[in-house]
């Protein structure tokens, strides 16, 4: 057995780096406290040491690319692994153009959509001259029984397309039902659909339930409520609200008491919530995939504000 070198520590494992992450925007968060000047003096050497680093990823990659190594096994590894593809993509060096990296983000929520009986298709991807890039998508088939399942995977396929494709501006969704005019589903059509699936008589339909109290949740922000009887965790990265139901995939536990972060080399607007019981992380915008076991997710549930209150979506009737 190697001997321990003397005051340094054992190695443990590689680091956690999405709670290294975690820690990174905590420190920045901290050095508010010295005012604005300290905060802004951290945000530069956050920034200089990043671009440091991204030099010297880009320099590696010309090195093995002048050795004639950098074929597309090699490419293909690079972009597979989370934190390798994360740096790439925010340094501008991922080996993958936006189409590509579109369809490997529909790629991977299809089995997701496909348990709620949906599927979705890639109409194109435009730029415009202002440099605008915008994604128009369609999604089809729907989740039987579930009147609220195009508000859900809609949240899942942007969610995946903004993690993989961060320059991304605009996306567009469409559904096969809706006509051409617009992606926009009207909020009393939709409130409708619901309420008539909904009924006293329906024991799998749903219900929205309003809770006043998320209107005020300030970005970053995380809560735990009841929607009706029905325990809620919500979340709000910047202007968007997120909500899922109160059961931790993993453990099964409450997520009451989960932290909202950025992922280490994350784009801003990327946020995960970990599990205050076993620390898994979820993707918010992936609709609460689960990023350090496969094939778990959080439950999500669609939002509505209509101007006057925030309601929830709930998969069963809530009686009053």
């Amino acid at each position: 057995m190697a001997a321990q070198t003397e005051g340094v520590p054992a190695d443990h494992g590689p680091p956690d780096w999405r709670a290294a992450g975690e820690r990174i925007d905590t420190l920045i968060d901290a050095s508010a406290s010295g005012g604005a000047v300290a905060r802004e003096r951290t945000e530069e050497l956050v920034r200089l040491v990043a671009d440091l680093y991204g030099a010297g990823l880009e320099r590696v990659l010309d090195i093995v690319h002048d050795l004639g190594h950098l074929d597309d096994v090699v490419l293909d590894a690079l972009a597979k692994d989370d934190l390798v593809a994360s740096l790439l993509l925010v340094h501008g060096l991922h080996p993958y153009d936006v189409v590509t990296r579109v369809e490997q983000a529909l790629d991977s929520v299809r089995p997701y959509l496909g348990s709620h009986g949906g599927d979705v298709e890639l109409l194109e991807v435009t730029e415009d001259d202002s440099g605008e890039v915008v994604v128009r998508l369609r999604l089809l088939g729907s989740c039987d029984g579930c009147p609220s399942s195009s508000v859900t995977l809609k949240l899942a396929v942007e969610g995946a397309i903004e993690a993989a494709a961060p320059e991304i501006t605009t996306i567009e969704v469409e559904t096969a039902t809706e006509d051409t005019a617009g992606p926009v589903i009207p909020v009393e059509s939709l409130r409708a659909r619901l309420g008539s699936a909904a009924g006293p008589q329906t024991a799998g339909g749903s219900s929205w339930q309003p809770i006043p109290e998320l209107d005020g949740l300030p970005s970053g922000g995380v809560t735990r409520v009841l929607a009706g009887s029905v325990p809620i965790v919500a979340c709000r990265i910047g202007a968007d609200l997120f909500a899922f139901r109160d059961r931790c995939a993993r453990c099964e536990q409450s997520m009451g008491g989960a932290v909202l972060a950025r992922r280490l080399g994350g784009a801003t607007g990327d946020a995960v919530l970990r599990c205050p019981s076993c620390a898994a992380h979820y993707d918010v915008r992936r609709a609460g995939v689960c990023l350090d076991a496969e094939g778990l997710h959080l439950a999500p549930l669609p939002l509505l504000a209509d101007g006057v209150t925030v309601s929830v979506a709930v998969p069963f009737p809530v009686a009053v």
